[in-house]
């Protein structure tokens, strides 16, 4: 029976009046994405149509769930809140914090002696909150809510940017920073600029080589990392009918990737037989009875053009196995091109680690046909000659595979079984090479490439297909491998050809596990204490961030002119620093150590101009903050992209910083800075990113007229005693500037929720 089964069967009981007012209210059809939108409108909101792109709506989500690196400082938040349960379902998964080392029981072993403190923190602070807590272990954040939490037609939020994972079971499900998350933890509305949506139409079937993976990484081809974002991604179509729940979801997860908000797919036969599968039969024969309001109206998906904003169409019958990169998740290249694209580029030819499995491809089918391709090399003489990882998904997942011989073919070949956790996918892997920083080439069946994401090493050129083509090109050691059209030499001089994969879709004998590694909180809370000890070098309460005053934005010094890409990995590191993520102070250590510095093409290092030195980012920004100098970084396009982690926002704002001016913002980001009571301004004129000199002063004139839909005026003054006006746009609503007066939303909930007692 699944979790949270009442919850369940309301959504589902008001669900058809629900969507035939929403019809109504809008007086046409509905895409699912519309349907799940309107139906999950926080009661603030009246039932309206909202514009695309332009308003920003309260919406109700149906459960939250956190990973153990970002719960932390979403839970030291809650804390905060003055509510003594949360508002709604929340489960806390510890996938984050195991390094990958020797192997999956080392590895385990010790993560929990060294990570002992944390997870204690998060398991008291579970029970106190009743908050449902997984165990490290237990499983992947995404993995397990597929297979436990989602629901066609739900809407949930997830402490974690592939939170869209759930996408793959009908969900509408968003990757958000921990404040959000607190938003809905306490009860109140959460916020969301009124998604466009981008219809995916799938024609055909998949075959041979070619994969779900393939999928995502042809529309991350077409789309790239920015094409998606400020939208939902809905798909549909004959081809999407035909691939399984899980396929789906991996086309979800790296939705990401695009920035999209967030991917889903309609309700069919695919979910049904996945929920079924996972011990949720009940949730199945209740989607069944209102299966027509949990995909889009048919009118919808016959005439695409008019009811989406944009609409791309994929034949699956012609698609080709991709592999996307290096350093970006959205250069793709057809398989048929990969190795002249070697070649020609100068990538390492040599493959020297494949790793499959993570949160996006680690699902029973994942396994099965990979582990198909190896028994079919073991069978043909041939071993791994690259390293070559498996990262399961769940424990369920690594039970069941264990139990059917899957592993065991990895291994036949030289294979080793990592923890069920995140592992090399978040930089968490002590990698086994003898130059860390030699340029070099892996694969993975991951979602993110950027530079160092995966073992520190800039030079490492990451790229990402499917667990099928991965395992291949790791048997033949090469970039170069064409598994479609190439052959290979085994251990008797023969050349031999792998069969393309198969493998089941479910397991045949149904899924197994001993332990799952689920920790139900206690039924009363109220006396359990909270362990953080206030020695801890690793947790650390917080203190409410003070409001921005007027006279801190004039003469403002620019911290870091950040040039290039600039992820929240560049902004704020993931690998060693998970170390820190619950104590604000320590990990202010790293921000914006990877952000590349426009004046003199460095990383970590800035002019200092108290001392008029160069010193490390997060040096001078404590020495700008305690000599009550006020600063601003400054950067280019997408500002922000990657992960979700609030730890980007939430570091500048400790460390001093009043505002961020770019050229545009990824959503995620964009949201957190606001959360914290900052200033997220883009330029009115992209080209006036160059005005900006290492040694101005930046002067914010009209903070004190801050208004929605209103510019923000920016003076600079240049050290030769010249100056030029700068005009910079914001997204800021009524509320959001309330977060700004307040000195964050956290402070402006807490007004609300003590207030309201």
């Amino acid at each position: 029976m699944a979790f949270d089964i009442d919850l369940i069967q309301k959504v589902y009981a008001e669900l058809p009046g629900k969507v035939a007012a929403a019809r109504k209210a809008l007086g046409r059809p509905l895409t699912l994405t519309e349907k799940i939108l309107y139906t999950h409108l926080h009661p603030e909101n009246p039932l309206q149509e909202y514009q695309r792109g332009g308003d920003y709506v309260f919406f109700q989500p149906d459960r939250v769930a956190m990973q153990d690196a970002t719960a932390q400082m979403a839970l030291l938040q809650f804390m905060m809140c003055g509510r003594e349960k949360v508002a709604v379902p929340s489960t806390v998964h510890c996938d984050h914090l195991i390094l990958a080392k020797d192997g999956a029981d080392q590895d385990l072993a010790v993560a929990n002696a060294e990570n002992k403190e944390v997870y204690d923190f998060l398991s008291t602070i579970s029970d106190k909150y009743n908050i449902g807590f997984w165990k490290p272990g237990a499983g992947i954040i995404h993995q397990i809510v597929l297979e436990n939490y989602a629901f066609p037609g739900g809407m949930m939020i997830g402490t974690d940017s592939h939170t869209p994972n759930a996408g793959g079971l009908g969900m509408v499900a968003i990757g958000v920073g921990g404040a959000d998350a607190v938003d809905v933890m306490a009860g109140m509305p959460w916020e969301l600029k009124q998604p466009k949506v981008i219809g995916v139409k799938l024609t055909g079937k998949l075959s041979g080589w070619t994969t779900p993976k393939d999928v995502i990484l042809k529309v991350a081809g077409i789309l790239t990392v920015k094409g998606g974002t400020g939208a939902i991604v809905e798909y549909f179509g004959e081809g999407a009918r035909s691939m399984s729940c899980t396929g789906k979801g991996t086309i979800c997860n790296m939705g990401a990737e695009i920035g999209a908000t967030t991917s889903t797919f309609g309700y069919d036969e695919s979910m049904s037989r996945y929920l079924k599968a996972t011990d949720r039969a009940d949730v199945a024969a209740l989607a069944d009875q209102v299966a027509e309001h949990l995909t889009g109206d048919p009118e919808v998906y016959a005439n695409p053009e008019q009811y989406f904003d944009r609409v791309i169409e994929i034949d699956l019958n012609t698609l080709e196995p991709h592999i996307n990169g290096p350093y970006t998740p959205d250069r793709a290249f057809p398989i048929s091109e990969f190795a002249a694209a070697v070649e020609e580029f100068g990538f390492p030819p040599v493959l020297e680690v494949g790793l499959i499995g993570s949160c996006t491809n680690s699902s029973y089918e994942d396994l099965d046909r990979a582990a198909n391709i190896a028994k079919d090399a073991a069978a043909k003489g041939l071993r791994a000659k690259s390293e070559f990882t498996i990262t399961p998904g769940s424990e369920q997942i690594r039970f069941t595979v264990e139990r059917d011989g899957i592993l065991q073919a990895f291994e036949d070949i030289g294979g080793v079984v990592l923890a069920n956790a995140c592992g090399p996918c978040i930089g968490q892997w002590a990698r086994h090479t003898d130059d860390p920083n030699r340029a070099n080439s892996i694969i993975t069946s991951f979602n993110r490439n950027f530079a160092k994401r995966n073992d520190g090493n800039p030079q490492t050129r990451g790229f990402v297909a499917s667990p099928e083509l991965v395992t291949a090109m790791a048997i033949s050691g090469s970039m170069k491998f064409n598994p479609l059209t190439d052959t290979l030499v085994n251990d008797k001089g023969e050349e031999v050809k792998l069969a393309p994969p198969q493998g089941y879709e479910l397991p045949p004998n149904g899924f197994a596990v001993e332990d799952a590694g689920y920790q139900a909180p206690a039924e009363d809370g109220s006396s359990v204490v909270v362990a953080v000890d206030p020695a801890s070098d690793r947790l650390q309460l917080l203190e409410p961030f003070q409001p921005i005053r007027n006279e801190q934005l004039q003469n403002m010094r620019i911290l870091i002119k950040a040039k290039g890409k600039c992820t929240t990995d560049h902004i704020s590191m993931a690998g060693p620093w998970l170390t820190y993520r619950g104590h604000l102070e320590n990990i202010s250590q790293n921000c914006l150590i990877g952000a590349v510095n426009a004046y003199n093409d460095k990383t970590n290092t800035v002019i200092n101009h108290l001392t008029g030195e160069y010193h490390p980012v997060p040096e001078s920004a404590l020495a700008y903050r305690d000599n009550g100098v006020g600063q601003i970084v400054v950067g280019e396009e997408n500002y922000g992209e990657g992960s979700s982690r609030e730890h980007a926002a939430m570091e500048p704002r400790f460390l001093g910083v009043h505002a961020v001016l770019v050229k545009s913002f990824a959503r995620i980001h964009e949201t957190n800075l606001k959360k914290q009571g900052m200033l997220a301004l883009t330029f009115a004129e992209p080209a006036d990113y160059d005005l900006f000199r290492q040694d101005d002063t930046v002067s914010i004139v009209d903070f004190t007229s801050f208004a929605p839909g209103k510019q923000l005026t920016i003076e600079l003054g240049h050290a030769d005693g010249t100056k030029d006006t700068v005009k910079v746009n914001h997204t800021y609503n009524a509320a959001q500037i309330d977060w700004v007066r307040a000195g964050s939303a956290l402070n402006k909930i807490r007004e609300e929720v003590v207030g309201g007692r």
